[in-house]
């Protein structure tokens, strides 16, 4: 049931290949006459990856509640950097929004010489909307049935095996280095242009595994083409049913992401007020909660300061998770 949901949602008005709204047409409206015309949401990840499952989710909803419609606009490349840089740039007359995430606000921007923005001072903060758990997955030839039994293989097999990524600096590329350090194991690091593609690559055994946010996987582990070994939030969760936390056999392993809205730095109030508060609609409707729990994804929102802090948070964190684990600033 919540499959046949979730396609109806992939397949409905805000499909990827329909109608990109420019950030720049037409004039600005009123408080009073905003929304007038479609919406843009830039993802600033691909088709198919979990950023783009949960947009989509809150999105198509978001429609309804606003009067308009969200046109996802899928702007992969760089970790993120690419989206986040078009957002930045767009006129901030409330009809581009970005959906944004751990990954492409702040692990990429840290992975830069010279940062291109600045995640915490750059944007207007609307409201975080879930957090996300990292799963490990492996193709299911991999003889390993637990994280324990995972890691004594990836040992034994002397760092040969392909840990799949959805690229340089995303999510699943610095959970992953983490949990190779804190196990105390290597494998071959193989970045993907998106988390489908990354997930796809495991499915096929052409990568062994990947510890990627559940969005992107719990379907597949839910199908058989990969087998999940562990979560990386600090204890069990109702949302991850049967699948253990890392945390049992390495203790202390956390390392969850976040999704959540920004918009152009200086957007008028009255209109960022009315899209937060569609969002918090949104949020409160049984069918989101409900899809949103099918993807292993905790509903979450929040006010302005509160995601402020969240993103400024993720950076510090994020900032010693790359020291300790040695990625280098490209």
């Amino acid at each position: 049931m919540v499959t046949m949901k979730l396609k109806k949602l992939m397949c409905g008005a805000i499909g990827a290949g329909g109608l990109l709204i420019g950030a720049t047409a037409g004039a600005a409206d009123s408080g009073g006459d905003y929304p007038s015309r479609p919406i843009r949401m830039l993802v600033p990840n691909a088709p198919g990856s979990s950023v783009d499952t949960l947009s989509r989710i809150i999105g198509n909803k978001m429609s309804e509640i606003v009067g308009q419609q969200l046109v996802i606009d899928n702007r992969a490349g760089a970790g993120g950097i690419v989206g986040m840089e078009i957002a930045k740039n767009a006129a901030p007359d409330g009809y581009t929004l970005i959906s944004a995430t751990t990954a492409a606000s702040t692990v990429a921007v840290l992975l830069m010489k010279n940062p291109t923005f600045d995640p915490v001072k750059d944007y207007d903060h609307l409201s975080q909307f879930a957090v996300t758990a990292n799963v490990l997955v492996v193709h299911p030839s991999v003889a390993a049935k637990s994280v324990r039994e995972f890691i004594e293989l990836a040992k034994t097999r002397g760092g040969k095996l392909n840990m799949a990524s959805a690229g340089s600096g995303s999510q699943s590329h610095l959970s992953g280095a983490y949990f190779m350090n804190v196990a105390g194991m290597q494998s071959v690091h193989v970045p993907y242009k998106g988390g489908g593609p990354s997930v796809a690559a495991v499915m096929a055994g052409e990568s062994q595994w990947t510890l990627t946010p559940a969005p992107a996987v719990m379907t597949h582990v839910n199908g058989g083409k990969v087998r999940a070994l562990g979560h990386s939030l600090p204890g069990k969760s109702p949302l991850m049913g049967a699948i253990p936390a890392i945390a049992e056999t390495l203790p202390g392993f956390d390392y969850s992401g976040w999704q959540g809205f920004l918009l152009p730095k200086g957007v008028a109030k009255p209109i960022s007020e009315k899209l937060r508060a569609a969002l918090l609609k949104t949020a409160a409707l049984p069918d989101v909660k409900t899809l949103l729990a099918a993807q292993a994804t905790d509903l979450v929102t929040s006010t302005p300061d509160e995601f402020r802090k969240v993103v400024a948070d993720s950076m510090a964190k994020n900032a010693k998770v790359i020291k300790a684990v040695g990625l280098k600033v490209e």
